[in-house]
């Protein structure tokens, strides 16, 4: 289909332009799109075999974990693929049912990324704060509540949203970005999106925002407790059993909101640097997460290399 200014306000195909003004880039801007694609499969998928294999890492702080590297590795393979087909083919049509439907799955996706460090950062308070009711309060039945209410928070606050977008008419069909996003469809609008866009920033800061609030929270409260510590090693061996949860707070949150900033207050920042941004908090999370906690956690690293150690050995023998 030829990309068109204006559309009837029942058009069924949406155009996504990639990067507007990096067009001639988009071959060289691919390649390190795909490879940071192709380590987050990796590194998200062995992370969860090993937490799958490990008895020893059937942890609540490691199950919130497999949880999280599974939203990851959904995030990414509901963008990454069809941006590539973009950047390669050209292939820049995108139907409206499939629009909504990435547009619906990503936003949901990242509420539940927010919700399981939200989750993760409360099993550290318990265990550090409170650490002999740390399993009396972390029980099995415990974490599948929690995981539960997580997975469903987001899919449920978002409903609304494909509904909505789907009867609005569109003036333009044209899609200044990699992906379909809420903002992206709704500034294509020819009817009043206030009341839409109130209910989408309510939705994100009872979501993201507050999850933010709360692991703040959390923290101050965490190192109340470890500086009121007796000896210097306590408080350090307490530090550094929150080091890889703190250094998955910064990635993820820290694009969300330059995002978020530069989208309200950066009016002199170029399109195509918005784009780059929102694709940095797509892809870097889901391939640092993996390799933050096979850095900075011993149990995770011991699994791994226990795990292809015995794998290494049965194929010799």
């Amino acid at each position: 289909m030829a990309a068109s200014n204006t559309t009837s306000p029942h058009s069924s195909t949406f155009i996504l332009l990639g990067i507007p003004g990096l067009e001639a880039a988009h071959g060289w801007i691919s390649i390190p799109f795909c490879s940071v694609y192709l380590l987050s499969l990796l590194g998200n998928c062995l992370l969860l075999a090993v937490i799958k294999m490990e008895t020893s890492l059937h942890e609540p702080m490691y199950i919130f974990l497999s949880m999280l590297a599974l939203a990851n590795l959904v995030i990414s393979s509901a963008t990454l693929p069809k941006t590539l087909c973009i950047f390669w083919f050209k292939d820049r049509a995108i139907h409206i049912d499939t629009c909504l439907a990435q547009m619906y799955l990503l936003h949901s996706l990242a509420t539940m990324e927010s919700g399981f460090i939200l989750a993760m950062a409360f099993d550290r308070y318990v265990a550090i704060c409170n650490p002999l009711r740390h399993s009396a309060i972390l029980t099995s039945r415990a974490i599948a509540k929690v995981g539960l209410g997580v997975v469903l928070r987001g899919p449920v606050l978002l409903a609304p949203h494909p509904f909505l977008l789907k009867w609005l008419p569109y003036c333009e069909i044209i899609i200044a970005h990699t992906y379909c996003e809420f903002m992206a469809l709704v500034k294509l609008a020819c009817a009043d999106t206030m009341v839409m866009r109130t209910y989408s920033l309510t939705v994100a800061f009872l979501t993201g925002g507050a999850d933010f609030i709360l692991i703040v929270l959390s923290y101050v409260l965490i190192l109340r407790a470890v500086f009121k510590l007796p000896s210097k090693e306590a408080r350090l061996t307490s530090l550094s059993t929150c080091s890889s949860h703190i250094c998955v707070i910064l990635v993820t949150y820290t694009p969300v909101f330059f995002s978020f900033l530069t989208h309200r207050f950066g009016t002199s920042v170029p399109p195509h640097v918005h784009i780059i941004i929102a694709n940095v908090y797509l892809l870097a999370p889901p391939m640092l997460n993996p390799i933050i906690y096979g850095i900075r956690s011993k149990k995770i690293r011991e699994s791994v290399f226990r795990v292809f150690s015995v794998r290494g050995f049965h194929a010799l023998s």
